[in-house]
């Protein structure tokens, strides 16, 4: 983010009215970059070479620039002055943006080995990113693939005690794996080796290097095949399956399957591997485990996962452990569990086939409906926000899904929720939180195309008027998703039938003037207030 605003400021220094001073200022950065290196303290000078690089356009800049004086600057890195060195990072980020990947590659090679040794973090980033915007360039890559002390500098720098460092180097690699040379280098190579001995540096480390596999598997099915064929992945899978293990890693492991399994090579490899039958197993064998709440939430949101990514009644009927878990989490009394169940049966729900599974399930469905009603009344406000949502994605259904049967669900379920549905989340909609003013709203939007929810909104006294009332709800995320519901209505085909012509006209004034507009009586009146 830094880079991009200098780099935007430098192309305003371009505009027309500062064209006279760009031969001036080019010149002033050459001198400047020529005297630099000799001067005992060069702060001053920095900060003014800084200021005028600023005010030039890179072609400007790229012109002016030559490889010996730029190495001036680069050996000024060399200093137990943190702000000097700071100085010296910001100018080179500039320049060095400027120049091309390749040019950098033929260049720049020694300095940007050097950075990666630096004691300063924002060196150490600074060579990192260059590094990565070389490996995406197919000649700069060429240069590097060739220099295997770079990229060895590159994997140390994710044992790394600052994560930023780390995730720069990750991030590097990973756009170097995205060629087969890449992989070749990375994984044919002793740089695998390398890798292993960084991951035994610690647990973080480790799951570090995980991340940066399990990224690279995810790109295509060749690159998966690198991975496992490293049998990186294979580790990786036996930590979250084995028996003997600290259960903080089990955790973790289960966040970088998840992730793996979002490709679809990688849930076919993960199949293969017989890994959604032990993670089921896994849940199944929770209940005897007393430290399985630190690991359990990870299993179920795993499945969530794929069982919108593949198929809800495939996953829900072949791993019933799983369903099961969730129903049973919505109704424990902890509320990180209850969590972890709104979300899950939000995402099941949100889909058409996900509604049909849940149905299947009877009387249990009924309990966790006021289960969740329960946790929207009554609970701390981020699980009272949670469950809003949830409710929200369960009664959804689009235009083309309004079919006679899916509309009598979501009618029921509706009524599943309390003994009067409608006054309930209205007052919920006004409590003085914003977030739950929304979560409400949006129940309402779900609704709002449903010709069974218009008709409940127009037999519900009052409900109009309090849609079209600008009054409630101030905030601008208050106002956006009041406009939401509003818009929901007035595109519903069976809206002006049901509502009346006159509701229908009114709501279609509110979506035109838009969502933050003030009427010239409320200034008046809030002008006399003053």
């Amino acid at each position: 983010m830094k880079t991009q605003k200098k780099s935007k400021s430098r192309k305003r220094g371009g505009g027309q009215k500062q064209t006279k001073t760009l031969p001036v200022m080019a010149a002033s950065v050459e001198s400047l970059l020529e005297e630099i290196s000799n001067i005992e303290d060069p702060i001053e000078e920095l900060q003014s070479l800084k200021t005028a690089l600023l005010s030039i356009t890179e072609s400007a800049l790229r012109d002016s620039v030559s490889g010996q004086r730029l190495r001036g600057v680069f050996s000024l890195l060399d200093s137990n002055r943190r702000e000097q060195v700071e100085l010296c990072v910001d100018i080179l980020e500039l320049i060095l943006l400027a120049l091309s990947p390749e040019h950098l590659a033929q260049n720049y090679r020694v300095e940007l080995h050097a950075g990666l040794n630096h004691p300063n973090e924002t060196v150490k980033i600074l060579a990192l990113t260059q590094i990565g915007r070389m490996v995406e360039d197919p000649n700069a890559a060429t240069e590097i693939l060739k220099n295997h002390d770079i990229l060895q500098d590159v994997i140390q720098c994710i044992r790394e005690e600052k994560m930023a460092v780390a995730k720069q180097a990750i991030q590097s690699l990973s756009k170097l794996s995205h060629s087969k040379p890449g992989l070749d280098k990375l994984f044919q190579s002793d740089l695998l080796k390398v890798m292993k001995d960084v991951m035994a540096a610690s647990d973080i480390v480790r799951y570090r290097i995980y991340e940066l596999v399990v990224e690279i598997s995810s790109v295509s099915p060749i690159s998966l095949g690198y991975c496992a064929n490293s049998s990186l992945i294979s580790q990786l899978l036996s930590e979250l399956t084995g028996d003997d293990l600290i259960f903080f890693t089990r955790a973790t492991a289960i966040e970088m399957v998840t992730t793996l399994a979002r490709s679809q090579h990688g849930r076919q490899y993960l199949a293969q591997q017989g890994i959604m039958e032990k993670i089921s197993n896994m849940i199944r064998g929770a209940e005897t485990d007393p430290f399985s709440s630190l690991y359990l939430p990870g299993l179920v949101k795993f499945f969530g996962n794929l069982a919108i990514m593949d198929s809800p009644q495939q996953v829900c009927e072949a791993y019933p452990a799983f369903q099961n878990k969730v129903f049973e989490m919505a109704l424990d009394p902890d509320p990180v569990m209850n969590g972890v169940a709104l979300d899950t049966l939000g995402l099941l729900g949100s889909t058409v086939e996900g509604k049909q599974v849940l149905q299947k399930t009877g009387e249990k469905l009924k309990t966790v409906l006021l289960r969740i009603s329960q946790l929207a009344n009554s609970s701390a406000t981020e699980l009272r926000v949670r469950s809003l949502d949830a409710i929200a994605k369960l009664l959804t259904l689009e235009p083309e899904q309004q079919t006679e049967d899916l509309l009598a669900l979501t009618e029921s379920w509706f009524y599943l929720l309390s003994k009067q549905p409608m006054d309930m989340i209205r007052n919920i909609s006004t409590q003085p939180f914003p977030e739950l003013h929304c979560g409400a709203l949006q129940i309402f939007t779900a609704i709002a195309t449903q010709p069974w929810g218009q008709k409940l909104m127009i037999s519900t006294p009052g409900f109009i008027e309090f849609v079209l009332d600008r009054s409630t709800g101030q905030t601008k995320e208050a106002k956006d998703t009041k406009f939401e519901l509003v818009g929901s209505l007035v595109s519903s085909s069976t809206a002006a039938e049901i509502l009346g012509s006159q509701n229908y006209i009114n709501l279609k004034t509110y979506l035109r003037e838009g969502p933050y507009y003030v009427s010239a009586v409320a200034l008046v009146s809030t002008e006399g207030a003053d």
